[in-house]
């Protein structure tokens, strides 16, 4: 209740995003509506008072013409005949007065009898001049829209005019009819462009969560900072196989292009290792998932990127969550929730990886050592034995003949490879041989200068690779391995075959994978399958390669470039 009080202080006091683009549209959408409405009134009652001008002429012009009109005005009498016929005619036409007059003004016609005789009130210059007009005038009526018209003879001469008008107070009606039909369209108007607003004010509460933009631009900075800042990579993917965003860790450790949170970059336009662009294209949940790089070993977890419940749920809306248990907070969070894409983060282990390589280097010779200890102690137990027993020369000659044998390895790689971490490794290996009754055939030749190539990644590559074949050669029935070194041309040839059952052609590929083995399994996690792994992590370290091929048993061959050493010389120099 107290994070909801504190966070509700946190938001801005305009509210969300959504309510304010609704009331700014809705206000909007007033404005506009009203402006129209208005633009429409003046504009029909402007086309209404031109239509009735157009329609008052006309009449006047009919009547100008009329042989009735004309011969009435040159009689003696013309109101007792015209008065009548201007009334039946006001009515037809519905208009609010006829006058028809004498050159002077003098009214023959007139709505309102008391008017007759009297002077016209209007202009009259034009229609004594020969021509039509029309005008809004204030006569006796009102103010009116009116048209005169002068009435011409045989000659052409001017006798009398005749005025048709309708007075403003009419045409008021006539605007007042159209002012519902403008009301009523600018309600429709108003209420489908609020029931618009608010439709996009939902779609953009639920897309921004609830919240305002100063809040928005607030968090958009924390998260840009704290995405940059991290030091695990960070990479978004969207259900199109793009990659929307990524950290800039998340491009150094997988060599990517500078971020541009502008443009997404699709998986098929960057160089990934193979297992890491097939994680993110697949979009499955991973979690602590090993891939290798071609320098680095990177831990990976990827979840799918779903969107959360409105930060702007009511307090009573959260009530009534509470109080129905559960099951309706897991149907609402389903309902609310929307696929993104995913979200990887991805984790360096490239320093905790050569550390385990080391500890299995070390491992590998404390074994050799172990083993050759032991050895050691059974010899000397049996020297000491023969000694006592009395047999003192045959003691010495068993002495000597374990001697030369370890001398003779000795001496071999001194005298060619000249590499004492390998030359331990190896009399160490012979013991362990030896000890488990494997038949181990070392040969070398060339020579190997000093300082070449790194003395752990050697131990590594040759420990681990005859570990496994020790571990084939052991259920074969001949029990037997061969270790192999030529140094020659530059380069450095170990070749390990042992006389096991060899690896069958679709499954050497999975054996540089992290968990793959040959081994059976114990039981354990992670007994197996980071021997070949870390193998060929120090093979691509000294720039080399690995081959694996099956006759008979399984044949690993590792072509190691013998560059400069430690003290720049080149390779010849070192001879």
């Amino acid at each position: 209740m107290t994070v909801g009080r504190n966070r509700d202080r946190f938001r801005p006091r305009g509210g969300p995003l959504a309510r304010r683009l609704f009331l700014v549209q809705l206000v909007l959408i007033i404005l506009v509506c009203t402006a129209l409405s208005v633009t429409s009134y003046v504009t029909t009652m402007g086309n209404i008072r031109q239509a009735t001008a157009e329609r008052v002429l006309s009449i006047a012009e009919t009547l100008a013409h009329d042989p009735f009109v004309n011969t009435a005005v040159t009689g003696d009498d013309p109101s007792a005949q015209l008065q009548p016929y201007a009334l039946t005619v006001i009515d037809t036409a519905e208009v609010d007065f006829i006058t028809i007059m004498d050159r002077d003004g003098t009214r023959y016609t007139h709505p309102d009898p008391a008017q007759l005789g009297r002077h016209y009130l209007g202009s009259t210059d034009r229609a004594r001049a020969g021509h039509s007009q029309t005008e809004e005038y204030v006569g006796t009526l009102g103010a009116s829209v009116r048209a005169i018209v002068p009435i011409e003879d045989a000659d052409g001469e001017v006798t009398a005019m005749v005025a048709v008008g309708v007075t403003l107070e009419t045409l008021s009606v006539a605007q007042a009819a159209s002012l519902p039909q403008i009301i009523i369209v600018a309600l429709a108007a108003i209420a489908l462009g609020g029931l618009g607003s608010w439709l996009l004010s939902r779609y953009l509460r639920d897309v921004t969560l609830g919240y305002g933009p100063e809040e928005l631009r607030r968090l958009f900075a924390f998260y840009d900072s704290a995405l940059h800042s991290l030091r695990e990579g960070l990479i978004l993917a969207d259900d199109s196989g793009r990659l929307v965003l990524y950290n800039d860790e998340a491009a150094a450790l997988l060599g990517l292009p500078e971020p541009d949170e502008s443009t997404p970059i699709a998986l098929a336009e960057v160089a990934l290792p193979e297992s890491v662009r097939d994680l993110l294209s697949s979009g499955r949940v991973a979690v602590d998932e090993i891939h290798l790089t071609e320098d680095r070993v990177l831990v990976i977890s990827q979840k799918t990127a779903s969107q959360p419940r409105s930060s702007g749920t009511s307090q009573a809306a959260r009530g009534r969550g509470r109080r129905r248990g559960h099951s309706r907070r897991r149907g609402s969070r389903g309902r609310g929730a929307g696929r993104g894409g995913t979200v990887a983060t991805l984790r360096d282990r490239t320093d905790i990886q050569e550390l385990t390589g080391e500890l299995a280097t070390m491992t590998t010779l404390s074994e050799a050592l172990r083993a050759q200890t032991h050895e050691h102690a059974n010899r000397l137990h049996t020297v000491s034995t023969l000694i006592e027993l009395g047999r003192a020369q045959e003691a010495l000659d068993f002495a000597v003949k374990d001697e030369q044998a370890s001398q003779r390895l000795t001496d071999s790689f001194v005298g060619a490879l000249d590499e004492p971490f390998i030359t331990a490794l190896m009399i160490g290996k012979a013991a362990q041989a030896h000890e488990r009754g494997i038949e181990l055939t070392v040969t070398a030749t060339g020579e190997l200068p000093p300082g070449r190539l790194d003395a752990r990644d050697l131990v590594t590559v040759a420990g681990n690779l005859l570990d496994n074949a020790f571990d084939a050669a052991a259920d074969s029935e001949e029990k037997h391995v061969w270790a192999d070194f030529v140094a020659a041309d530059g380069e450095l040839i170990i070749t390990i075959a042992d006389s096991g059952d060899g690896v069958a052609a679709e499954d050497i590929d999975a054996l540089f994978h992290l968990g793959a083995s040959g081994k059976p399994h114990s039981g354990g996690v992670g007994q197996h399958g980071f021997g070949l792994v870390l193998v060929r992590q120090a093979v691509r370290r000294l720039g080399g390669d690995l081959d694996v091929e099956s006759d008979g048993g399984a044949i690993f061959t590792v072509t190691l470039p013998l560059g400069a050493g430690a003290d720049g010389e080149g390779a010849d120099d070192g001879q």
